[in-house]
């Protein structure tokens, strides 16, 4: 799809492969391959397989030579879930709503930007195959796959799959980078809620996985996953527990800032947008958007829908503003279950939110080392400069 830039690559191997031809038929073969590339070689918003936006699609876990910068994966898990299944499907429907999206008309309208055509190389890198019968083997089942894919400065773009992935996600980042990070976590939902606490007589039967698509943020904290003290909720307005704060309590005593929907028509979005950064800056952080963040009229296709949610301009602007001033070392788009929407309303909502931050991530430029690393030096090696750089600023900003 959309692969002309390749032909002088595509031509060179089709010259090798005849090399004991005369140099008159070599060139009436590749004369006759660009005419063909030239003709066929695009796809229409309708047409094709369906890539994320008609990016060039691979298998990435299957080829640990492959160079990309920004990585589109799907996990399609959804065995988590506390209401309505169906995210499995999510990955699919996103991928099918960003059909309008195509490398040589993704400009954007306000950044002035092309994410895909830019420094990045962004690439669908597929589905990893997840179990829907174990919990406990799909979440080793992503961390491994998703510590196979962070090869080097590259980001993960994950397609959910109910909530929960950002577990294993965050497993995987602080393996690599041997330190938590900060979390911007949109959503209807706190998601920090204790597995333990739920009201039931029943125990879990022994070995059984103790998280739930509202609950793996309480396991992220206490692994020591989360930059404490630099994690946010935004958009939250989910009814709470029992008759009092509680809820809120627990979420405090896990670190997390909250910016209620409520705040967009008090402060506006560049109140919000500053509410966030203030927090943020100058960390490394996740960003985790469930689709339950903004109102079912404009995303009824989740599992867990909540009334009076931000509208899809006012999260896009919110998105917007965030990605001019943080650092994002990974993201997920979670919770489109498709079964329950009419006319793809909730995938296209969802492929929109990722062309944003797709957008906002390429605007920004490379990742620290990038230049080096593309250089070939080893990224275990920019990492510690890096690094040592980092804790320097930090030690600075402590002193002021």
């Amino acid at each position: 799809m959309y692969l002309l830039p390749l032909l002088p690559l595509l031509l060179g191997v089709t010259s090798l492969a005849h090399s004991d031809s005369s140099s008159d038929s070599d060139s009436d073969h590749e004369a006759r391959i660009y005419a063909l590339h030239a003709k066929w070689n695009y796809d229409y918003p309708f047409s094709g397989l369906a890539s994320f936006a008609h990016l060039p699609y691979h298998t990435c876990i299957l080829d640990p030579d492959l160079h990309y910068d920004i990585a589109i994966l799907g996990l399609p898990f959804d065995t988590s879930t506390s209401y309505r299944p169906g995210a499995r499907f999510g990955p699919r429907a996103i991928r099918t709503a960003s059909a309008r999206q195509t490398p040589y008309r993704s400009s954007h309208p306000v950044l002035g930007i092309n994410p895909y055509r830019s420094w990045a190389t962004v690439m669908d890198c597929g589905d990893l195959p997840i179990t829907p019968f174990d919990n406990g083997l799909a979440m080793r089942q992503m961390e491994e796959g998703i510590s196979e894919l962070l090869r080097g400065p590259a980001r993960l773009v994950a397609l959910g799959g109910d909530h929960s992935i950002i577990l294993p996600a965050l497993r995987a980042l602080r393996k690599k980078r041997g330190r938590p990070v900060a979390v911007l976590h949109f959503d209807a939902h706190l998601d920090t809620w204790d597995a333990t606490k739920y009201p039931s007589e029943w125990k879990p039967s022994e070995g059984a996985a103790q998280f739930t698509h509202g609950t793996m943020l309480n396991v992220a904290a206490s692994e020591g996953l989360l930059d404490t003290g630099h994690c946010v909720h935004a958009g939250l307005r989910t009814r709470l527990s029992g008759q009092g704060w509680e809820d809120y309590e627990n979420d405090e005593t896990q670190g997390w800032v909250r910016v209620p929907v409520e705040a967009v028509d008090e402060i506006g979005v560049k109140g919000v947008v500053a509410q966030i950064v203030d927090v943020l800056k100058g960390r490394e952080v996740y960003l985790s958007v469930d689709i339950d963040v903004i109102d079912p009229g404009m995303a009824p296709g989740t599992g867990t829908p909540e009334i009076g949610g931000w509208t899809t301009r006012e999260l896009l602007g919110i998105l917007r503003g965030v990605l001019k001033e943080i650092d994002i070392v990974g993201v997920d788009v979670v919770e489109v279950a498709p079964a329950y929407d009419h006319a793809e309303t909730t995938a296209l909502a969802a492929a929109g939110v990722i062309y944003e931050i797709l957008s906002g991530m390429v605007k920004k430029g490379p990742p620290k080392g990038w230049e080096r690393w593309m250089a070939g030096e080893e990224w275990e090696d920019i990492q510690k400069i890096t690094d040592t750089e980092a804790a320097v600023q930090d030690g600075a900003r402590d002193e002021l």
